[in-house]
């Protein structure tokens, strides 16, 4: 127990994965109180309350039992508070308490908001906290009463309320809990609850940094403004501008015959740009996904890797890590030797961080893929099971960048397989290299070096 202690206090990724494990292990037990179970509705299990505990405090939205049905009212209050803490970082939240209560956070907790917030060492980090809760609530509030203006015109005031409230928090923190089973199907064309869900997920999933920078040069002027912005922000503009529509155009063109065929035109833009925002790991769906064609599946499944950016709500390997990617690849193919950007050199760690982030990424979506097949599938020849190899490759990549979307798998899995599904929901919210770097052992240097030699690459 002390070297785990030790350990905890050394590495600051282990303390936010002891944070999250708590965070989730409070939520199980609320879950499955007889308070929380809707009337009517079978027990809740505890393997279900955990799945539900993780998914919600994971903010990733997959779900094996109906929210608005098997959940009271205090079960989605416990769901809507899980995802509301696990979104914006409950080292957020714990270390603004401290400023306000007066005592200083210790330098673990400064590590650990650092990694959390994108913040430096010279970096206020009460100011910090403050405008990441400030950006939370204003947009929050903006959502819901945009949410409540329209949902008078559908329920009663207390439900309009509720409904407006869960959606707008869902939708900011990237969750894709809904109140209702189709998720948003019934709202597909409605403009007014498409456009501020899907500002909602974006302005969530962009990053509390490059809100922070762009609060911070907004005044300056636009071209001023721009020249002053972190290389992170430009990177994140621009790949999120590039990602949304490269995901709304492949998406209408793709289903322009199918699922979007008897929809007018305007519908079609509308559902297009949705399906796009929310595979930035928001998890809502307006369409059917099971009568989407196999390449659209695939495209989302790239999207859904790739999510949000650092420091978000959303989860994925992360936008910038994309686009460091692309552009060493690019530069690299040209011959250069240094990684130069609007005017900055990108070091040569923040490549191999990249990389590593992605193939790690990559390796446990594999390796999760194939226990997922041996548990649910071992015993079906493949002739007895089309589809099933691309839905059970959706439910991971779904799992593993917290998104939430699903083409029905998530019902039939075994108790196994929850279990697989519930490591990858942790595993996509914390970061794959966070838990693995929290828990090592050790840090160890290498002092020897060897004589240099290269193999052969490609």
């Amino acid at each position: 127990m002390a070297q785990l202690t030790g350990s905890i206090v050394k590495y600051p990724a282990r303390n936010l994965v002891a944070w999250y494990v708590g965070l989730i292990v409070v939520g199980t037990i609320v879950l499955t109180l007889s308070i929380c179970r809707g009337a009517g509705a079978p027990e809740i299990t505890f393997l279900d309350a955990f799945f539900t505990a993780t998914s919600a405090g994971c903010v990733t939205g997959l779900a094996v039992r109906s929210t608005p049905h098997d959940f009271s009212f205090t079960g989605q209050l416990a769901i809507l508070l899980l995802i509301q803490v696990g979104g914006i970082g409950i080292m957020s939240i714990t270390t603004f308490a401290m400023f306000n209560l007066g005592s200083k956070p210790s330098l673990r907790a400064r590590a650990i908001l650092t990694e959390t917030l994108g913040a430096d060492d010279n970096t206020d980090l009460k100011w910090i906290l403050q405008h990441v809760l400030l950006v939370t609530v204003v947009s929050e509030g903006i959502g819901f009463a945009i949410l409540l203006a329209r949902n008078l015109f559908l329920y009663e005031p207390g439900k309009a309320a509720w409904h407006a409230l869960f959606h707008s928090v869902s939708a900011f923190c990237n969750a894709g809990f809904s109140l209702h089973d189709d998720s948003l199907v019934s709202f597909q064309g409605d403009v007014i609850v498409n456009v501020t869900i899907s500002g909602l997920i974006i302005v969530g999933g962009i990053g509390f940094p490059v809100l922070l920078d762009l609060y911070k040069n907004w005044r300056r002027g636009p071209l001023e403004g721009w020249v002053n912005l972190h290389l992170h922000s430009k990177f994140m503009l621009f790949g999120t501008a590039f990602f949304l529509l490269a995901g709304f155009g492949g998406f209408l063109f793709l289903e322009w015959n199918g699922v979007l065929n008897q929809m007018p035109l305007w519908k079609k833009l509308l559902v297009s740009g949705f399906h796009s925002v929310t595979c930035r790991t928001a998890g809502f769906n307006t369409i059917d996904l099971t009568s989407l064609t196999n390449a659209t599946l695939f495209i989302s499944m790239i999207l859904m890797l790739i999510g949000a950016g650092s420091c978000s709500t959303g989860g994925g390997f992360k936008v910038s890590t994309v686009m460091v990617m692309a552009l060493h690849a690019w530069k690299t193919f040209q011959g250069a030797t240094r990684i130069n950007f609007a005017r900055r050199t990108i070091p040569s760690e923040v490549i191999q961080a990249a990389t590593a982030t992605a193939l790690l990424f990559s390796f446990v979506a594999i390796v999760a893929l194939t226990m997922l097949l041996v548990v649910q599938q071992s015993s079906t020849p493949h002739p007895n099971s089309p589809g099933l190899f691309l839905d059970a490759a959706f439910e991971i990549v779904s799992a593993l960048g917290t998104v939430g979307l699903s083409t029905g798998f998530t019902g039939t899995l075994s108790d196994l397989g929850k279990l697989i599904i519930i490591a990858l929901m942790f595993l996509g919210r914390i970061g794959p290299i966070s838990v693995f770097a929290a828990l090592s052992m050790t840090q160890r240097n290498t002092p020897v070096e060897y004589p240099k030699e290269e193999p052969l690459i490609g």
